[in-house]
């Protein structure tokens, strides 16, 4: 009843210009740092103003008493499907995949973005405020460009249009690309060439493997002002990777999955290249998995790498909201003889301030700092432990619906009367 009351007071304090107060909450900056209790998080203009301990309330502002709750970030999720697929087996709602289509890196998933998913309201409603958007290769490695959206119950949810590019490297790539890493290796370098040079490229056709409109949308890569996300897992295959940085000095690469990154974190580290790592993974399911470990994040993270976690290998998806069960993992394996962990702020980082960090946006969203968008998250316990649920969620300093599908089916059916009509039929 009184996670229900507190809802109904956000929702009537949604005006964006609104200064608000959350107060006597333990607070979570998600910047790495360690909960502070009695906490206060002051939103300003759908801006984060000031989030700490010992804050003074503005006069004229809202307060919110979130006594025995914590308050963090909202969870921002580096690898996900969300507004491109809105439901498996049924190819009409896939939009993340374009395997019929001439284009590859030139393909820009922002117009395709649906705000209106049902997959959207249910993660927004887990704490889930951000998520990296990214397309599937089709006819080649490149599987074209990314964005950046927030979850908020409206229709303009791109935050950054065309925010980094996408390549498949490894078992994924073999079909994508002429049936073999080397293969995928020589199209890498042949159309990073052809961004250097458009007029390397090929005429729009069948037969090109990259086309001309394709090497113009590399050209920011090698130029260094689009990061370059690169799903690759096993040691030789992140090698290829890091040696693009010889060639193209500027590039700015980002290795997603590196589930075998642990093994050669040190060159990593000199490479200064960020991780969105896949989770937890720890069962050689593939060849390039084989030395799958669940210390994978904390060695990387030990070698002072900036490392996100995400649910790439994991599951199809997108289940964006088991990434703070993940985390929590991760404080859990600091507990276990041999295994290699984080403690409590550094794995809530993993989630929020890292992956942003990881393609550049960590001074936009990411953790409680000020300046930051207020996406910002209010639960009923830590939000590490799997019975933890949001009581409320801002996206940009806007109080959130919390209801979805899935609440409207689950409150549906726990009334077991018979009615008129069927359940399926109730509205």
């Amino acid at each position: 009843m009184k996670a229900a009351l507190l809802i109904a007071a956000l929702l009537s304090t949604s005006a964006f210009a609104e200064t608000i107060a959350i107060t006597g909450a333990t607070v979570a900056i998600g910047d790495g740092s360690q909960p502070i209790t009695n906490g206060i998080v002051i939103i300003r203009d759908g801006r984060i103003a000031a989030a700490g301990a010992g804050i003074a309330v503005p006069a004229g502002a809202r307060t919110i008493d979130a006594q025995g709750k914590w308050v963090s970030p909202g969870i921002v999720a580096g690898v996900s499907t969300l507004g491109i697929v809105d439901g498996y087996g049924m190819g009409e709602t896939n939009d993340a995949s374009s395997d019929k289509s001439p284009f590859s890196a030139a393909i820009d998933v922002s117009p395709a973005i649906n705000s209106e998913g049902q997959g959207i309201a249910t993660e927004r409603g887990r704490g889930v405020t951000r998520v990296f958007v990214i397309p599937a290769a089709g006819n080649t490695m490149f599987a074209g460009q990314g964005a950046v959206i927030d979850l908020g119950a409206d229709l303009d949810p791109v935050t950054r249009p065309r925010a980094f590019q996408y390549v498949e490297l490894g078992e994924d790539s073999a079909d994508h690309a002429g049936g073999s890493r080397t293969a995928a290796h020589v199209l890498l370098h042949a159309a990073l060439a052809a961004a250097a040079n458009p007029a390397l490229a090929g005429e729009l056709s069948k037969d090109a493997l990259i086309t001309r409109q394709d090497a113009l949308a590399l050209g920011p890569v090698i130029r260094g002002t689009m990061p370059l996300l690169v799903h690759a897992e096993r040691v030789a295959d992140i090698k290829a990777v890091l040696a693009l940085k010889a060639q193209y000095p500027k590039i700015k690469l980002v290795l997603v999955g590196a589930t075998e990154g642990w093994r050669i974190a040190g060159q990593i580290a000199a490479a200064n290249v960020p991780v969105i790592a896949a989770s937890i993974t720890d069962l050689p399911e593939k060849f390039e998995l084989l030395s799958a470990t669940q210390s994978n994040v904390g060695r990387l993270t030990k070698a002072g790498i900036v490392t996100a976690m995400s649910n790439i290998d994991m599951s199809e998806g997108p289940y964006e909201s088991h990434l703070t069960q993940y985390a929590g993992n991760l404080v859990a394996l600091t507990r276990i003889p041999g295994a290699t962990g984080l403690d409590w702020g550094a794995a809530l980082a993993t989630i929020t301030s890292k992956p942003a960090a990881a393609i550049g946006m960590d001074g936009e969203i990411g953790s409680l700092r000020a300046g930051r968008r207020a996406d910002v998250v209010i639960w009923d316990g830590d939000p590490l432990e799997l019975a933890s649920n949001p009581v409320a969620v801002f996206i940009d300093g806007v109080a959130q619906p919390m209801i979805s599908r899935q609440t409207r089916l689950r409150d549906r059916y726990l009334d077991p009367r018979e009615k008129a009509l069927p359940k399926a039929y109730e509205r």
